[in-house]
């Protein structure tokens, strides 16, 4: 009989991410200044020498709707993805995706925007790896766009990363809407790489 899967390292980045959720609206027990200084990302935050906002911001979420919708994606695609690459492979791969994702943030807001002060947070970047990594291992695999519309992943995976692209367009032209745009595509990059780099060792391992 086949053992039950469990999703540990999906199950221990969502448990973290609840507790910064948590933390944001404890006020009276956890300043705002602290989650402030310590839970956003921007380019003005590494340059002050606060590096492990690279990595913290990437559990944090004040507004529920973010949290709620990063942490149901991340539960369908992330267990899929665990169960193929492992618990250590797993979050090694989450943890570079979510930090690398934050530097394109930092780089686009200085370099492209002009902003370096533009905080960001969330998880949506290191998600965007995780989907970007399912969508290149199966390419044809249905999924729900808007929960109701099936599209090949590969192309669902495409129609985000040109969203983004424009929504990125925009935003350096002056308008756009307040999405991190240049953390998302960061973190699709991060998948791809990712991806690319099985692919050569696996090609390697079977020469």
């Amino acid at each position: 009989m086949k053992r039950f899967f469990k999703p540990r390292a999906v199950n221990i980045i969502l448990i973290l991410n609840c507790l910064v959720y948590v933390a944001w609206h404890l006020p009276g027990v956890v300043s705002t200044e602290f989650m402030v200084q310590n839970f956003l990302v921007s380019w003005t935050a590494l340059a002050d020498g606060r590096d492990w906002t690279l990595l913290t911001s990437v559990f944090s979420h004040t507004s529920f709707m973010h949290f709620f919708i990063n942490m149901y994606v991340f539960i369908g695609f992330g267990g899929f993805i665990e169960r193929i690459l492992g618990f250590r492979t797993f979050i090694k791969f989450y943890l570079a995706a979510g930090i690398f994702s934050s530097l394109c943030h930092a780089l686009v807001s200085y370099f492209l925007l002009d902003k370096p002060d533009l905080p960001a947070l969330g998880a949506s970047g290191a998600i965007s790896g995780v989907i970007i990594l399912f969508a290149l291992m199966f390419p044809k695999e249905k999924i729900l766009i808007l929960g109701f519309i099936p599209i090949p992943a590969l192309a669902g995976a495409l129609v985000a990363v040109g969203l983004d692209l424009w929504g990125l367009s925009a935003q350096a032209g002056g308008g756009g809407l307040p999405i991190g745009h240049g953390a998302h595509l960061g973190g699709a990059l991060a998948g791809a790489i990712f991806y690319f780099y099985m692919l050569r060792r696996a090609r390697i391992r079977r020469a």
